[in-house]
């Protein structure tokens, strides 16, 4: 389902990212812009059934909506978003112009704040090249 937005290689250091932090516990991951998407991971054990145009669509619009909203608050700059949901987490981790969301099975909140650094840090890097 390669779509061209990343190299294989980059492809491959966000998937490389985000296991190293998550492990066994790791999902899927889907790395997106305002545009287009790609899913780079789906653990095998899972169907690729995902309405992933519907969740890209809503947590572009999210991350937009958030870095609105509390702008210039006493809480800080926006780091990133975790959803829980019955059977699993999504974390979303956001630039100005892309974002990559990791969907987990249970992880403590140091793990997610591993994941987030290290997305963060590849889409910083991103922005360099």
């Amino acid at each position: 389902m390669p779509t061209g937005l990343l190299t294989d290689e980059a492809a491959e250091r966000i998937v490389t990212t985000c296991r190293t932090a998550i492990g066994d516990s790791l999902r899927s991951v889907t790395y997106f812009t305002r545009d287009d998407f790609e899913q780079v991971y789906l653990r095998e054990d899972l169907e690729r059934d995902a309405d992933l145009s519907t969740f890209i669509g809503h947590e572009w619009r999210g991350f937009k909506t958030a870095q609105t909203a509390y702008d210039n608050s006493e809480l800080g700059d926006y780091n990133y978003t975790i959803r829980v949901f019955d059977n699993g987490f999504l974390v979303r981790v956001t630039s100005d112009s892309d974002g990559i969301f990791v969907t987990t099975d249970g992880l403590t909140v140091k793990d997610f704040e591993e994941v987030a650094t290290a997305i963060n840090a590849f889409l910083n890097d991103r922005e360099i090249e």
